[in-house]
C-alpha cells in the first residue's frame, strides 16, 4: 500500500459527508489514524459501531490534537465556534479544510481563529444525498464528482496540492475557484433550486386540505422529485441561505424576473415563447447528461436500491 498522505486526520462532524470522508480515507489508506469528533452522543455511538474512526471524541479539540488535517464537516453556522475551540490544539503546518457550500463565509468565520502556520484550504465536494447521519455515508459518494477548492491568494501551495491529492484519491475531479465566484455559481446550481423545492413542497402542504390529500396521492409527477430535494438536512440548508444570502438574493431576483415573463406568456397565450423556452431547457438537460453530471436512466436517474444517483459510466462525473 502506498504511503498515507497524512498521519492523522481529524473529522469534526460525522454526518453524511463526514462519514463518507471517513469511509473513503479508510478505503484508500490515506491516513494512519482517523480521529472523529461529534457533539451528538448518538452520532458518536453510531460512528464507533460502524468503526468509522480509530478514535471517537466528544471534544473537537481533542480530536484535532496533532492532526495533520482537520476537516470541518459541521453546519456553516457552527464553523466559527468550532474553529475558535480547536485553535489551541492545532499544530504548526496543519491544514484545516471544510465541506460547506458557501466559501466566503468559511473564510470569514474560520481564518481569523487559526494560528500562524496553519493553512486554511476551504473545499466543497459537489456531492450528496437527501440522507443524513453517520449511517448515510459511503466511500463512493465522491467518485466521479467535482470537488471545488477555494484557497485565498497566498495560501501555502504544498497544502493546496495535498488537498487536491486527497480529493483526487477519493475519485473526485478537483477544480480551484475564487471564493466569491464559487458562491455565485452554487447559488444558481444548488441553493436556489433547493429554495424553490422547499417552497413548492411547503405550498403543496398548505393545499392538502383543499385538494383532499390528492397532492400526496398523485405525487408520482414532478412534485415527487421536488420532495427528494426538500428532504435535505434543514439545519445545513438554513445555514446555507443565511451565509450566502447576497448571491442567493441576486439569483432569486433573476429567477423572479424570468418567472414573471413566463407568467405573462401563459396569460397571453404566447405558445411560441413557451415552446422556445421548453426546447432550450430540454437541451440543457441533455447537455448535463452528456457531460456525465446525470444519467438518462428513468426515475430521475435514481437507484431505488440505494437512494443515490445511479452511475452508468464510471468514467464520467456526477454533480450533487
Amino acid at each position: 500500500m502506498a504511503k498515507p498522505l497524512f498521519d492523522r486526520i481529524a473529522i469534526i462532524g460525522i454526518g453524511l459527508i463526514g462519514s463518507s470522508i471517513a469511509h473513503a480515507v479508510r478505503a484508500q489508506g490515506l491516513a494512519r489514524h482517523i480521529a472523529i469528533a461529534d457533539a451528538s452522543e448518538a452520532h458518536r455511538s453510531e460512528a464507533a459501531a460502524l468503526k468509522l474512526g480509530d478514535s471517537v471524541h466528544g471534544d473537537a479539540a481533542e480530536a484535532a490534537q496533532d492532526a495533520d488535517l482537520v476537516m470541518l464537516c459541521v453546519p456553516l453556522g457552527a464553523n466559527a465556534a468550532v474553529a475558535r475551540h480547536i485553535a489551541p490544539a492545532l499544530k504548526a503546518g496543519a491544514i484545516v479544510s471544510d465541506v460547506g457550500s458557501c466559501k466566503q463565509a468559511v473564510i470569514r468565520d474560520v481564518a481569523p481563529h487559526l494560528p500562524k502556520g496553519v493553512h486554511l484550504v476551504p473545499g466543497h465536494p459537489v456531492a450528496g444525498t437527501e440522507h443524513s447521519g453517520p449511517k448515510a455515508g459511503f466511500a463512493a459518494l465522491f467518485q466521479n464528482r467535482w470537488c471545488i477548492l477555494t484557497p485565498e491568494a497566498g495560501t501555502d501551495a504544498a497544502a493546496v496540492e495535498k488537498m487536491k491529492a486527497l480529493w483526487g484519491a477519493f475519485g473526485s475531479k478537483v477544480e480551484l475557484m475564487e471564493p466569491r465566484h464559487h458562491d455565485l455559481v452554487l447559488a444558481i446550481t444548488s441553493h436556489v433550486p433547493h429554495l424553490i423545492a422547499y417552497n413548492i413542497v411547503g405550498t403543496a402542504d398548505d393545499l392538502e386540505a383543499v385538494t383532499e390529500s390528492e397532492v400526496i396521492k398523485y405525487s408520482a409527477g414532478g412534485f415527487r422529485d421536488f420532495t427528494r430535494i426538500a428532504a435535505s438536512d434543514p439545519t445545513m440548508w438554513r445555514d446555507v441561505f443565511l451565509n450566502n444570502k447576497e448571491a442567493v438574493l441576486e439569483m432569486l431576483g433573476r429567477f423572479t424576473e424570468d418567472l414573471i415573463a413566463l407568467q405573462r406568456s401563459i396569460r397571453w397565450g404566447e405558445g411560441e415563447q413557451l415552446f422556445n423556452l421548453f426546447t432550450r431547457t430540454r437541451t440543457i438537460r441533455r447537455a448535463i447528461i452528456d457531460a456525465g453530471q446525470e444519467t438518462a436512466a428513468p426515475d430521475f436517474g435514481r437507484s431505488a436500491q440505494t437512494g443515490t444517483a445511479a452511475v452508468t459510466d464510471p468514467a464520467k462525473p456526477k454533480a450533487g
